[in-house]
């Protein structure tokens, strides 16, 4: 019976070192990962900011954010390191792989009509709306207005 009683403890206390023992595999790895740094590295702040490593020290990494915008964080500060094709690609949107141009889908769906024309170029000659606010003097003369054709409306407070 003692036995039954102590396994729900047994079992906490191995699911507890088995949580501690991943979390300082995790924590050794970016420890070693933050020691790798070297200058020209590209990184990522833990704050989200991406910039190029410019000097390592002990404790501190001095980042070269652009053009004369030098920042020093500590080393515990940065996420992580990446590599010259992935840091490329999200700073400066390179993208550097062996894909084909073939493989590119179009923007637009006017590749798949057969027709070299874009989509945009079938949108009708009307002319945008003006939802301003109009004076009564600034209404054209009712006998004009029996010249025009109707025109179509989207459905406003005065359509019924």
């Amino acid at each position: 019976m003692s036995l039954l009683t102590l396994l729900p403890f047994i079992v906490l206390i191995g699911a507890m070192f088995l949580m501690t023992r991943s979390a300082k595999k995790k924590q050794q790895e970016a420890i070693e990962m933050r020691n790798q740094m070297q200058p020209g590295s590209g990184v990522r702040t833990i704050g989200g900011m991406y910039a190029t490593v410019k000097e390592v020290n002990e404790d501190t990494v001095l980042l070269d954010a652009g053009p004369g915008v030098d920042l020093m964080f500590a080393k515990n500060a940065i996420g992580a390191v990446l590599s010259d094709d992935e840091y490329n690609r999200i700073v400066h949107g390179i993208e550097h792989d062996l894909r084909s141009d073939a493989d590119v889908v179009p923007d637009d769906a006017s590749s798949l009509t057969g027709t070299d024309e874009p989509a945009d170029a079938a949108v009708s000659d009307d002319k945008p709306v003006d939802f301003g606010k109009k004076d009564a003097a600034d209404e054209p003369v009712a006998d004009a207005k029996a010249d025009e054709q109707p025109k179509k409306t989207d459905g406003g407070s005065e359509a019924k």
